[in-house]
């Protein structure tokens, strides 16, 4: 895990349910309700939307870890604060709706870094992360239908475009077949499996990679990305050659193709 002294605190509010937190370009957010296994609620989205708004319109840093405990990344949605709802108010307030509205906006990318449970709320905060990370006991699952509902927040269609439909909808149905993080590796769920202790530290040495290039040309190649799970490919192909003409305006392209053919190390400025 990272030493308190390897970590200085941002300039954000202090956050009654996350730790928002710095390390050089890097961002580290980490789900903090320890007794409920960080069990999502509204009030927790809140934060986590206000810090990543933040992280994401700060020029300082270039990419985002989102964490939680070694016991639970978070064991799922808070059933206390959601049990007794209904449709109509459901509908009309757009329930989940803010639980991915503002990660689905940011530009910067945002590693998972999950440890332990990541069930229900918890594997598709995960999933709406841009890479994942999983600690050699992390646990994923859709448990939702064992309380006579489904996925919300991205589950049934994430989890799909992840791993395949025949096992989402074992996953999804059965609402006990969870992957481990051996399992999810191999069905793509994860990039990459470490010690539990060394978890969060690979995470940030990562993310500390994407942040040392080009924040343009980062943000760019994301959401081109992004994009092969919403266009064709004929269409897909032209965004990307479009962006990729694009970064012939930025001055981080003429560095960096200046520092290749100079045989030297580019010092990128993000513009």
């Amino acid at each position: 895990m990272i030493s308190d002294d390897t970590i200085v605190s941002t300039e954000v509010p202090a956050y009654k349910m996350i730790l928002a937190e710095t390390q050089g370009r890097v961002a580290v957010v980490t789900l903090n309700r320890p007794k409920a296994l960080n069990a999502l609620c509204s009030e927790l989205f809140h934060e986590i939307n206000d810090a990543l708004a933040r992280f994401d319109n700060d020029d300082s840093i270039g990419a985002v870890v989102l964490t939680g405990s070694e016991r639970a990344f978070a064991a799922g949605a808070d059933i206390k604060e959601m049990k007794d709802t209904q449709f109509v108010s459901n509908y009309k307030t757009n329930f989940l709706g803010h639980w991915v509205e503002q990660i689905g906006r940011m530009r910067k990318p945002i590693i998972a870094a999950v440890n332990g449970y990541a069930l229900g709320g918890g594997c598709e905060l995960a999933m709406m992360c841009d890479i994942i990370y999983a600690g050699e006991k992390a646990v994923f699952g859709q448990p939702e239908i064992n309380l006579g509902t489904i996925p919300g927040a991205g589950g049934t269609q994430r989890l799909t475009r992840a791993v395949g439909k025949s096992k989402a909808m074992e996953m999804i149905l059965t609402g006990t077949i969870n992957l481990n993080a051996d399992e999810a590796k191999t069905y793509g769920l994860v990039s990459a499996v470490f010690p539990p202790e060394k978890l969060v530290e690979e995470a940030i040495k990562t993310a500390g990679k994407i942040a040392s290039k080009g924040a343009v040309s980062v943000q760019m190649a994301k959401e081109a990305v992004n994009q092969a799970y919403e266009l064709n490919l004929s269409s897909g192909l032209h965004f990307e050659r479009r962006l990729f003409q694009a970064t012939f305006s930025t001055k981080d392209q003429k560095e960096g193709m200046s520092a290749f053919a100079e045989k030297r190390k580019p010092s990128f400025v993000h513009e």
